[in-house]
């Protein structure tokens, strides 16, 4: 047992070594995002405005290529009401609530100064149904497991200033979807 134990010790400190030079030339970065944000619930669709921060670490590979992790935080302002549903003056509201997301980026450096890349991951985004009839309301809210897809480009404008365009699609329970455009502007460390 103790034999075994070592083994794995040691394959996984070898690992290490050799993640210790693509570690070095690592690139730590953040973001802030904005765009559009267009939400399919049951077929049903609403537009809205997304915004968020982003954080990410990419290690470059051989060949110009890199493969990184990025982890989102967003909120939207995607919201549809209706109103008189079940008496006059009541109004039901669905929003959509935060979104939470850790992909995998894997891409290329094009020159000197641009990024093309896919990615790829596990999202979570809350969305609220509220009902007000005048005198009391009420609200109810659910979290869907998901995944994201996604590609995007991104430019570098000074030594760690960049701009980027983001296209991100989600797929989440319940007959939940959405699709996101963005640009985001970020600082690479």
């Amino acid at each position: 047992m103790e034999d075994q134990y070592m083994r794995k010790l040691s394959i996984a400190g070898a690992a290490a070594l050799f993640a210790i030079p693509a570690a070095a030339n690592a690139q730590a970065w953040v973001q802030a995002e904005g765009g559009l944000d267009v939400v399919s619930v049951e077929g049903e669709s609403d537009e809205g405005v997304s915004y968020g921060i982003s954080a990410g670490y990419d290690i470059p590979l051989s060949g110009g290529m890199f493969v990184g992790v990025q982890g989102t935080v967003a909120d939207s302002t995607t919201k549809e009401c209706e109103s008189d549903v079940f008496a006059a003056g009541d109004e039901l509201c669905l929003k959509t609530g935060r979104d939470l997301s850790a992909v995998v980026r894997l891409g290329t450096t094009v020159g000197e100064k641009a990024k093309l890349y896919v990615l790829g991951g596990y999202t979570n985004a809350r969305i609220r149904l509220t009902y007000d009839d005048g005198v009391t309301s009420d609200s109810d809210g659910e979290n869907g497991d998901g995944f994201r897809l996604g590609a995007g480009a991104q430019y570098t404008l000074s030594n760690n200033v960049f701009v980027k365009g983001e296209y991100r699609y989600s797929n989440y329970e319940s007959d939940f979807s959405r699709h996101n455009v963005l640009v985001g502007l970020g600082v690479e460390f």
